[in-house]
């Protein structure tokens, strides 16, 4: 019986604790995942995984892409630091990005200026600076919009790339813009852009079963954290380690006899109730 008891005990501390470490699995997607509901469908969008003809998702099979526009050329990764295998970025200022040897490795965004007659480089981010975003909540299927900052407080840069979903291929990148300062946006059409949707039949949960979930949540929470004082502090032991242990026991009769007294209230008097109170013929 002790056994048994103290099976149940580990079980009530385990089955929390595997919630919470799933829990933190979901909430530890990377920069580059989004999933999106709209009441009907659930859209997943995963750029880094592989897919037909692309083994890498959206990443750029040369370890970078790069697109010109007027005197500024910008290079960038999207989801990870690009790799100069070859034609890599000649311009003054990649200290914060590889260095002077090896211009525009590691960081995820770079962008050179024509100054003076010298290519001035800028680094715009990281892959820690990188987040995606739906890009149209009236249209989730459009894509997705990666964007990249920069961590440096004396050059805010920025680039948005705006991956909209072309089941036919990759195109791009185009459109360099700048806006301001140092703000870049540029689009890229891939396969990667294209959501994997997941149809939802019905009205989701709906607000019943939510609160359902809560309050089984806060219940379970609850006994999680009565055991664990009772346990560490009080120095409680096998099964009276459960919180308020009596009501617990007692709880099936209360419940039994709370119904019974209701069926009685709307069923009426039963029939040996009213035999006992028969009328009396004189």
């Amino acid at each position: 019986m002790g056994i048994r008891i103290d099976s149940l005990r580990c079980s009530l501390i385990a089955i929390p604790l595997l919630i919470l470490a799933s829990s933190f699995h979901s909430a530890s997607a990377g920069p580059c995942e989004v999933s999106y509901f709209n009441g009907r469908q659930i859209f997943n969008f995963s750029l880094t995984a592989p897919i037909a003809g692309f083994p890498h998702g959206v990443l750029s099979e040369d370890g970078f892409y790069k697109v010109a526009e007027n005197e500024s050329v910008l290079w960038f990764q999207l989801c990870d630091g690009m790799i100069f295998n070859h034609d890599p970025p000649r311009c003054v200022g990649c200290q914060d990005c590889g260095g002077p040897s090896h211009c525009g490795s590691g960081c995820s965004a770079l962008v050179a200026n024509n100054i003076g007659g010298y290519d001035v480089c800028s680094t715009i981010g990281s892959v820690s600076s990188t987040s995606a975003e739906i890009m149209d909540e009236q249209n989730p299927q459009k894509g997705v919009i990666v964007k990249i900052s920069s961590l440096d407080t004396k050059e805010n840069c920025s680039l948005s790339v705006s991956v909209i979903c072309n089941s036919s291929g990759l195109t791009g990148p185009l459109g360099l813009q700048k806006s301001g300062t140092c703000d870049y946006a540029a689009v890229l059409q891939h396969p990667s852009g294209c959501a994997t949707v997941v149809s939802v039949h019905g009205k989701g949960l709906g607000w019943f079963a939510t609160l359902i979930i809560i309050v089984l949540c806060v219940f379970g929470a609850y006994m999680l954290a009565g055991a664990v004082y009772r346990h560490f502090f009080l120095g409680i032991r096998g099964f009276y380690v459960m919180p308020n242990l009596d009501f617990w026991i007692t709880l099936p009769q209360r419940t039994q006899g709370f119904f019974t007294s209701l069926v009685r209230r709307f069923r009426g008097p039963t029939e040996s109730y009213r035999d006992s109170y028969s009328p009396v013929n004189f």
